[in-house]
């Protein structure tokens, strides 16, 4: 097929694609363990910031903005190269595979901490009171009440920040992590072939969001009695 003079089959090479998935697709066990471990730290500890930043305490708050404000504000190429090329200069060496979990798992947990935060503001603050007329303390409300609650209401925003995990995690090849995009340069250099399995690889992404997006559905669904 010709568009314009411009042959489609010279941009997508489907043989090559179709011989290529199975290694390409080699990388995605890593991408997922890389991308859900990052997502666990980021919920864990942007949980513990969103409560930090709210705060009455500045010992609890100010440094909690801090942390937000610096990783919102670097590049997450930049902090993936601190951990892992950086770090070695003051004794401290960490895998690939450690430096992505933890860069990505740090870098998240800024975004996730603002998400919460709104999301525990949504709360009325009418079930803080009737909590305590039940006689249950801060974190028996927080747990049984309010987070409950909240949750049903950050599912869309920390789906889409779990997709940009997934799509990040492409920078990851730049310090030998053997994900998906890593996998896929690997079949560029070799065939010389870049625009085909760029496509193919970006067509697989796009294939997990979708994936994604389901499974976000599904859980508004299930969180949806909480409203």
């Amino acid at each position: 097929m010709n568009v314009n003079g411009l042959d489609l089959a010279e941009l997508f090479d489907v043989e090559l694609a179709i011989e290529s998935l199975p290694f390409v697709l080699g990388g995605l066990p890593m991408t997922l363990l890389v991308s859900v471990v990052g997502m666990g730290i980021g919920l864990v500890l942007g949980l513990i910031l969103a409560l930090a930043r709210g705060a009455n305490n500045p010992l609890w708050y100010l440094p909690a903005r801090v942390y937000i404000s610096f990783m919102r504000g670097t590049p997450m190429l930049v902090f993936l190269f601190i951990l892992y090329f950086g770090l070695p200069v003051i004794g401290i060496e960490l895998t690939a595979i450690t430096a992505a979990y933890l860069g990505f798992g740090l870098n998240s947990a800024a975004y996730i901490a603002e998400i919460d935060r709104s999301a525990l503001n949504s709360i009325d603050q009418g079930q803080w009171e009737s909590a305590k007329a039940l006689n249950l303390n801060y974190w028996q409300t927080l747990r049984k009440v309010i987070l409950p609650q909240a949750t049903r209401v950050a599912i869309p925003p920390l789906t889409n920040v779990f997709m940009d995990i997934v799509k990040a995690t492409s920078l990851a090849a730049v310090i030998t992590v053997p994900e998906l995009f890593q996998k896929t340069q690997i079949v560029a250099g070799r065939e010389f072939d870049s625009m085909t399995m760029y496509i193919l690889v970006a067509l697989i992404y796009w294939s997990i969001c979708i994936v994604i997006s389901f499974i976000q559905e599904r859980l508004e669904i299930r969180y949806s009695k909480f409203l």
